[in-house]
C-alpha cells in the first residue's frame, strides 16, 4: 500500500525567494526514507484565501499532509486560522499551550508580549504538538481523507517536532515498505567521472541509481526495492565499491550513516586517539572552521605567503620548491606541537590569480605522521570562495585517504 504525502510550506518570504524552503527538502528526504511517497511541495504566501482553498484540495486527494510555517504570533502568521475557516473548526484556547509559551518566556527573563496569546489558540478537536523548542505549539487534526501535522517554519524547532512527535505516529499509523538506499561518498572526482567508472557495471532493472552533487561531496545512490536479496545486493556494492576506488569516503545505508568528511575524519581520529595540527594559507582558517570544537583539533593556524615568510625557508625565488617547503613545514609542525599528525597547506599564486575565476591555482598539501610525510600536488580552480573551498577539502581528503588506508 503506498501513502502519498504532501508538503506544504507557508510564508510570503519563500515565495519571493528571500528564504530558501530547506523544511520541505528535509522533510521529503525524511519521508522517503521511511517509504512514503512524497507526491506535492506546494509553498503558499501570506493569504488567508489561497490557504483555505489549498487545505481543502489536500484533505481530498492526499494520505497525509505535513505543513510547516505560519504558527507565530504576528498578524502574517495565518495557518491556524485558515484550518478553522477550512474546516469548521473554531479556534479554542488552549490552556496547557499557553503555560508552555508562559514558561518558555520566563526562563529566559523576558515578559511574554501579548501577541503570543495568538499561539495557544487552536482549531477545535485538534490535538496540541509541544513544543520544547520554541513559542508555537504544533497541532495535527484529520479532514476527509488526511491527515494534518501542522508545524513552526523555523527549521530547528520543526525538525525536533517532526522526530519527536510526528515520525513515531506516522510509523504507528501507516505501514511502509521502505527502500534502502546504499549511498557512495565521494570526493575528489565528478560526476562524469563517476559515470565513466560505472559504466561497465550492469544494474538490475528493479535497482535505480541516481546521483548528487554539492559543494561538500558527490553522492552515488543505489536505491533496493523492499526485500531486495541481501547476497545480491552486497555484490552490486561491491562492484560499486571497486570502481569507485580511493574516491570513495564513507559509504550510508549498510549500518550507521557516516556523516561528512569532517565526521568521517574524526571517527578514526578518535578511534585510534590520534590528534592534529593545521596550517593553511589559501583556506584562510577553513578548515579550522569545519573541524572547529573538535577534541583531536589540537592547534590550527592561517599563514599569509609574504616574502619573509619564504625568505626565512630561502625558496623565494624557487617555485618548483613548494612541495618540498610544504612537507619541511608539516614536519616542523608536527615536531612543535606533540601533535600525533601535521596538516600543511601551501599555494603559489598571487592575489589576481586567487581572484580571477578563470585562473587555477596550484596547492601543495602535506601531512606528517611522524614516520613519514606524504605529500599532494592538485589545482583548484572557479571563484575565489570555491578555490577556498576546494582547498580545504583537499587538504582534508589527503589526510582522510592516510587514515583510512595508510598508503598513498
Amino acid at each position: 500500500m503506498t501513502i502519498h504525502i504532501e508538503i506544504f510550506s507557508q510564508g510570503e518570504e519563500l515565495l519571493i525567494g528571500q528564504t530558501v524552503d530547506t523544511n520541505a527538502a528535509w522533510l521529503s528526504e525524511q519521508l522517503v526514507a521511511l517509504g512514503f511517497k512524497v507526491t506535492r511541495h506546494t509553498t503558499v504566501g501570506d493569504s488567508l484565501e489561497n490557504l483555505i482553498a489549498l487545505l481543502h484540495e489536500i484533505s481530498a486527494r492526499a494520505d497525509c499532509c505535513l505543513c510547516t510555517g505560519g504558527l507565530g504570533p504576528t498578524n502574517d502568521d495565518l495557518t491556524a486560522e485558515a484550518v478553522a475557516q477550512a474546516f469548521n473548526r473554531p479556534l479554542i484556547f488552549d490552556p496547557v499551550a499557553f503555560k508552555q509559551i508562559q514558561v518558555f518566556f520566563a526562563q529566559r527573563q523576558h515578559e511574554m508580549p501579548e501577541s503570543n496569546l495568538k499561539q495557544a489558540l487552536l482549531p477545535e478537536s485538534a490535538t496540541r504538538i509541544d513544543n520544547q523548542w520554541g513559542t508555537a505549539p504544533g497541532f495535527s487534526i484529520r479532514h476527509q481523507r488526511c491527515w494534518f501535522a501542522f508545524m513552526p517554519g523555523v527549521p530547528y524547532e520543526m525538525r525536533q517536532l517532526f522526530t519527536h512527535s510526528i515520525k513515531p505516529k506516522l510509523i504507528d499509523t501507516y505501514p511502509t515498505q521502505p527502500d534502502q538506499r546504499i549511498t557512495f561518498k565521494t570526493i575528489g572526482i565528478g560526476e562524469s567521472a563517476i559515470q565513466q567508472r560505472l559504466k561497465n557495471i550492469s544494474l538490475p532493472n528493479r535497482v535505480q541509481l541516481g546521483f548528487r552533487t554539492s559543494d561538500e561531496e558527490n553522492q552515488t545512490k543505489l536505491i533496493f526495492p523492499y526485500n531486495y536479496p541481501e547476497s545480491e545486493k552486497l555484490s552490486l556494492v561491491e562492484q560499486f565499491t571497486l570502481a569507485l576506488g580511493d574516491y570513495v569516503f564513507a559509504i550510508d545505508g549498510l549500518h550507521e550513516n557516516s556523516g561528512d568528511l569532517v565526521a568521517t575524519i574524526g571517527a578514526i581520529l578518535e578511534s585510534q586517539k590520534l590528534t592534529l595540527t593545521v596550517l593553511e594559507t589559501l583556506s584562510q582558517g577553513l578548515i579550522a572552521a569545519k573541524c572547529i570544537g573538535q577534541p583531536w583539533l589540537l592547534h590550527a593556524s592561517y599563514q599569509q605567503i609574504t616574502h619573509n615568510f619564504l625568505k626565512s625557508f630561502d625558496l623565494q625565488n624557487h617555485a618548483d620548491d613548494w612541495s618540498t617547503l610544504a612537507s619541511e613545514l608539516a614536519e616542523r609542525q608536527q615536531r612543535e606541537s606533540q601533535a600525533d599528525l601535521a596538516l600543511v597547506q601551501l599555494h603559489h599564486a598571487d592575489d589576481a590569480q586567487l581572484r580571477d575565476k578563470d585562473q587555477a591555482v596550484t596547492l601543495y598539501n602535506a601531512l606528517a605522521t611522524g614516520r613519514s610525510v606524504h605529500t599532494q600536488t592538485i589545482t583548484v580552480a572557479g571563484p575565489l570562495r570555491r578555490k577556498q573551498n576546494q582547498a580545504a577539502l583537499m587538504a582534508l581528503d589527503l589526510l582522510r585517504r592516510f587514515l583510512q588506508h595508510k598508503t598513498l
